[in-house]
């Protein structure tokens, strides 16, 4: 089981950033796979959730990738981005997003 992100970076508020995770080992489709983050001090925390409809969601399931859009980003969305699987135990090292003002 490997779950491995990329697609971070650094920009100014209000860009966009978009981010893959490509998982290995299992099937992408039917299974649990989410984005997490986790900022600076700060728990983590799931990524849909805290966007505020900022952020989506998308499947390739025969590429077995999951991508995260991340639009409109603000400072306060920096921190390290990661996939998980909690019926499977496993996340992936994650990819850093540092949102500048």
């Amino acid at each position: 089981v490997r779950l491995v992100e990329s697609g971070g970076g650094s920009v100014q508020t209000g860009e966009s950033l978009r981010l893959s995770c490509v998982v290995s080992g299992f099937a992408l489709s039917g299974s649990d796979v989410k984005w997490a983050r986790r900022g600076p001090g700060k728990g983590p925390e799931w990524v849909l959730s805290a966007g505020q409809g900022r952020f989506t969601v998308t499947r390739d399931n025969a590429e077995n990738t999951l991508w995260l859009q991340l639009n409109n980003l603000q400072p306060e969305d920096t921190g390290l981005y990661y996939c998980t699987s909690t019926a499977r135990g496993s996340s992936g090292p994650g990819t850093q997003v540092t949102v500048s003002s």
